[in-house]
């Protein structure tokens, strides 16, 4: 069993202004928060990878007796899958998604930030590949009887994809413990254009099928240590509130780190916490991200992220963005 003790991390609080429902309207500002209206957050048992190899953007499922983690294609696997009993030792169980959809591009190298939920006795992916209609990344969605596939998306077209905001990336998938509702975030992909980008959110429907209602902007890329962007949003309800980590700034560099939000609902409004990370470069890991939220079977809340060894930082050097798992927990308020 994967043993983590709990240890204080970076935190610290700040305002922001969130947009609310769709990029062309007036923004709905959520109010700022001082030091004391927020809780931090914490971490442990962050240093070291579970998986040596590269293994970017995760995300895991929980099931009855094991846990399945996903992440970004590598290699020949689209979707690269890892099976353990206890997140401590992993084994590979293939590629979950071999065959791409009609819609989808063919060439290797394009399939990002998968996440996958249980419905109704089957398992739902949402996945990032490149489109064929509109040359723009965009998301998908697949389904399989079983954890580790092989999923099949049938569809003729992406479930979402904001082709006037650049496309749309980093799928993941939010359940409300309280009544089951499911939203889907996700981030477009502006960035790739010189576009702004923001987190966005919207609701699914019971069977994680489609999307009801419209979309919501959560946050937008906004402060310096963000860069010219934010992703990998992932959010989970914890004291009574919502809580959202994203990533932000260059993938490949050690600029890359982890940012905290508190929301309202899972469609906002959000307000960033703290005038920098919650989660950064260190003396033995840099540039960590792709954050993921889950809660293990033994029922703690645990963070799967990737980061790169602190002195091989990027693939041209020899870097693996390799799977970590951390203890995450809010703290008493202050």
């Amino acid at each position: 069993m994967l043993r983590l003790p709990l240890l204080r991390r970076a935190t610290s609080a700040l305002a922001l202004a969130t947009v609310f429902l769709a990029c062309e309207e007036e923004p709905t500002v959520a109010p700022p928060d001082t030091p004391s209206d927020l809780p931090p957050v914490l971490f442990a048992g962050h240093s070291d990878p579970v998986w040596p190899g590269d293994f970017a953007d995760p995300s895991i499922l929980v099931t009855g007796s094991a846990y399945y983690a996903y992440a970004t294609n590598h290699g020949p696997a689209n979707v690269p899958v890892l099976r353990s009993a206890d997140l401590s030792s992993w084994t590979p169980a293939g590629d979950a998604l071999p065959v791409l959809p009609t819609w989808a591009e063919p060439r290797k190298g394009r399939i990002w930030a998968p996440s996958v939920v249980a419905v109704d006795g089957r398992y739902v992916l949402f996945f990032t590949a490149r489109d064929r209609q509109s040359g723009l990344q965009c998301i998908g969605r697949a389904e399989s009887m079983r954890p580790a596939g092989p999923f099949v998306d049938p569809a003729a077209s992406p479930l979402v994809c904001q082709t006037d905001l650049g496309g749309s990336i980093d799928p993941s998938v939010v359940r409300d413990e309280a009544d089951g509702g499911l939203y889907l975030l996700w981030k477009n992909d502006g960035n790739c254009c010189g576009r702004a980008v923001s987190l966005w959110a919207q609701r699914l429907d019971r069977h994680a099928a489609l999307l009801v209602g419209p979309s919501a902007a959560l946050l937008h890329s906004d402060r310096p240590w963000e860069g010219p962007l934010i992703e990998g949003p992932t959010m989970w309800r914890e004291q009574g509130g919502w809580h959202l980590l994203y990533s932000a700034n260059m993938w490949n560099t050690g600029q890359y780190a982890i940012g905290y939000a508190r929301c309202d609902s899972p469609l906002g409004p959000c307000r960033k916490i703290g005038p920098g990370p919650v989660m950064q470069s260190d003396r033995t890991t840099s540039g960590p991200g792709g954050p993921e939220v889950f809660t293990d079977l033994a029922g703690r809340r645990l963070l799967a992220y990737h980061g790169w060894r602190a002195d091989a930082v990027g693939y041209g050097r020899g870097g693996a963005r390799t799977l970590r798992i951390a203890r995450l927990e809010v703290g008493q308020a202050r």
